[in-house]
């Protein structure tokens, strides 16, 4: 260890990657610079560079470099693409996003989503997809999709596409007791970031147990009465308890640098905004 930042010189192997600047003005051919760069650059030869660098830096050069020879690409691509084809999992979120109304004539917007359906129906029933690595089937591919589906129905999806997601889960909503246990269960919960973001202000914040129950009671009633977007309705409840906080933090005096976050509290700063659906609307 005590030769660690002696300094020594030796030979890396450095490829250049030529400039290569190709217009590409269609939709699907934003990878093609990209690609062509990547051929290119493999068949450029290795040139030898001299570097001096620090013992532990170029033990971490000749590991890499020995490492590098000992994988075989075409192996490791080969293994990619089965894996991909046989194990493969997507995951298509916002399925809803894409649902129209099945009415007749549809127009407009309506006329965009119905496309977007029927571009998927290929990929999710089996079809051959050229990568940057190579063709990949989707035959073997399982294909999970979600949405809210709060707007619209799952049987607003063109029947093809229906069919092509035969299992269907419903999921129950997040009740109170849910919303109380995202904000305290997981490690990085969102009260122990704002007391974390606090302390670097030099506050301390505490959360007590019933305002803890208010903020989870809010988060349910906004989403019942307005859209309900799930747990992200927790974010905008504790920027908005927290706004005067965060920026009143560094003029608190001493004294005060302990914050007390009670039920009475968090009453004080969003209950005339729950209770106005305009104002919850917009603002949570």
């Amino acid at each position: 260890g005590e030769l660690e930042d002696r300094e020594v010189e030796i030979e890396t192997q450095s490829q250049s990657m030529p400039m290569v600047e190709v217009m590409t003005g269609g939709p699907g051919l934003e990878d093609l610079e990209m690609n062509i760069q990547n051929m290119l650059g493999d068949l450029m030869p290795k040139k030898q560079k001299r570097r001096r660098v620090s013992i532990a830096e170029a033990r971490k050069i000749i590991l890499n470099e020995e490492i590098e020879r000992l994988i075989d690409p075409d192996k490791v691509q080969t293994e990619a693409i089965r894996r991909t084809e046989q194990m493969g999992i997507i995951f298509i979120d916002e399925l809803d996003k894409i649902c129209g109304k099945q009415s007749g004539g549809a127009s407009g917007p309506d006329v965009s989503r119905e496309g977007v359906q029927r571009d998927m129906l290929p990929i999710v029933e089996g079809a051959t997809i050229n990568t940057r690595h190579g063709p990949v089937k989707t035959d073997h591919i399982l294909f999970i999709a979600a949405g809210a589906f709060h707007m619209s129905k799952p049987s607003d999806l063109i029947p093809e596409l229906q069919g092509r997601f035969p299992i269907r889960v419903e999921l129950e909503k997040l009740t109170e007791s849910d919303f109380r246990l995202i904000l305290t269960g997981p490690r990085n919960s969102l009260t122990t970031q704002a007391i974390e973001l606090m302390r670097t202000e030099g506050l301390e914040l505490v959360f007590n147990d019933d305002a803890i129950d208010e903020m989870a009671r809010f988060a349910f009633q906004v989403n019942e009465d307005t859209e309900n977007i799930g747990a992200r309705r927790l974010h905008t409840i504790m920027e908005r308890l927290l706004e005067d906080i965060s920026f009143e933090a560094p003029e608190y005096p001493e004294e005060k640098r302990r914050v007390n976050i009670n039920r009475e509290f968090v009453l004080e700063r969003l209950q005339s905004i729950v209770e106005n659906s305009d104002l919850s609307r917009y603002i949570l």
